[in-house]
């Protein structure tokens, strides 16, 4: 009897120890490995992206002021650049991306805390990932200043992109991607900033167009324009521009976060749906001015970039192809049609752009998105789930409802502090002289 127990014992002894032995060898199996190739891909990426700022969006925008006010607008993008990466690591990270409730992330990683060298963010150490999502923390803001280009405050720009990064940009980016936020546990589907960075801005974009005024000599109260508007320089713009699309691809690739299958098909998708949009702008242009332009030509690769950045991880290249011409289409109508008649200055089309073309990015991915592309959960309406469409539009109005409420309030704040515009004096003169003391001379 007691030998049948000794052996009893021991066999439960040993399964136990397998047991114990195949739990823990799960457990470090599951564990986070970094992957150096993932850790490549998205040092490159995080590069692209930054280069999107630095000198993509500066050089787009240069290129369509008036040239005694390109320095300005250079100066302001790459200071913004500057201060809101400080923000970023400082407090603007631990905000997007760790838990506290559904709106608004803790500070618990605060200055970085906590985060070293081996800390893993899946695949990939975590500070390359804090660095990636500073890229787009730092160009998005940046996008607004096409709106009010030519006319605000040096200073009031400065507080206007920190306050909006830090209490707009950061909580958006908490509800679409942060842990338990509230649009990504409400199933929205935005894979690489659709609602986080084009609506946002877009809308921010009008917001501060409104309450900064139309330039001078676009005024109602004055009866012609008292000096062209026209851009001063197309080539910088163009160059621009084919920094944003090349950049892009870290944007929208980089957001799968891993060098897979998943980032080969947003390559695809990403090209296709900006050149598409390139000619569906020029075409439509054509058809109604008679003259296809080459600003029109950049217009419509950014409208593109735009309109696919939400769906690029989530739809095929027929669905990529449907975004991208109609967002040229679309996107000129925003830019022209609508933008006269809400009677607004949005001077360098942000909103025309970016708030149109992401509103309808992020639609247009409950249409297309397909579940073998996107994974399981996410598709669309051809995918038989009519009901993401809502969703979609349901995380496009809380975007909306956050960046025109949280703008608002901010640019207000600052003008009873501060105030917004330049006099009309410095605005006839040109910032780069009035403010910076700088000039082109040839």
């Amino acid at each position: 009897m007691r030998k049948r127990q000794l052996i009893s014992i021991g066999l439960l002894t040993a399964g136990a120890g397998v047991l114990f032995a195949s739990l823990a060898s799960a457990q470090e199996a599951a564990a986070p490995t970094l992957d150096t190739g993932d850790n490549a891909w998205m040092l490159t990426s995080t590069v692209l992206v930054l280069m999107m700022l630095f000198p993509g969006l500066a050089l787009f925008y240069g290129g369509m002021v008036r040239k005694k006010n390109v320095l300005a607008l250079l100066t302001q993008c790459f200071t913004t650049g500057a201060l809101l990466s400080v923000l970023w690591v400082v407090v603007g990270y631990s905000i997007a991306f760790t838990e506290n409730n559904p709106f608004f992330g803790g500070l618990d990683k605060a200055f970085l805390n906590g985060i070293m060298p081996d800390t893993l963010s899946g695949t990939i150490p975590e500070n390359v990932f804090v660095m990636f999502q500073c890229s787009f923390a730092i160009i998005t803001p940046a996008i607004i200043i096409g709106s009010f280009a030519d006319r605000m405050k040096f200073s009031a720009i400065l507080w206007y992109m920190a306050l909006w990064m830090l209490f707009v940009y950061a909580p958006t980016a908490h509800m679409v991607w942060g842990p338990g936020g509230y649009l990504l546990d409400a199933g929205v589907l935005d894979f690489a900033g659709g609602t986080v960075v084009h609506i946002n801005a877009g809308f921010a974009g009008l917001v501060a167009a409104i309450m900064v005024g139309k330039r001078t000599g676009l005024r109602a109260s004055e009866t012609s324009v008292s000096e062209s508007m026209a851009p001063h320089n197309l080539i910088l713009t163009m160059i621009g521009a084919s920094l944003l699309w090349v950049g892009w691809f870290g944007f929208n690739v980089g957001s799968s976060l891993a060098a897979g299958g998943s980032a080969g098909n947003v390559f695809v998708t990403t090209h296709t749906a900006t050149a598409a949009a390139v000619l569906s702008w020029m075409g439509i242009e054509w058809l109604v001015r008679g003259k296809p332009t080459l600003l029109g030509a950049a217009s419509g690769a950014v409208a593109g970039l735009v309109a696919i950045t939400p769906a690029c991880g989530f739809v095929d290249v027929k669905g990529a192809l449907a975004i991208g011409l109609l967002s040229g289409i679309v996107c000129y109508w925003g830019a022209t049609w609508l933008k006269h008649k809400l009677g607004i200055d949005d001077a360098l089309d942000c909103f025309g752009v970016h708030g149109v073309g992401g509103v309808l990015g992020a639609i247009l991915t409950g249409v297309f998105a397909i579940q073998a592309i996107g994974g399981e959960g996410k598709s669309g309406l051809i995918d038989g789930n009519p009901d993401q469409i809502l969703t979609q539009i349901f995380g496009v109005g809380v975007t909306i409802g956050l960046t025109v409420v949280g703008s608002f309030i901010i640019l207000k704040v600052i003008d009873l502090v501060i105030g917004l515009r330049v006099s009309e004096s410095v605005e006839r003169e040109g910032l780069d002289m009035a403010i910076h003391g700088e000039a082109l001379h040839n």
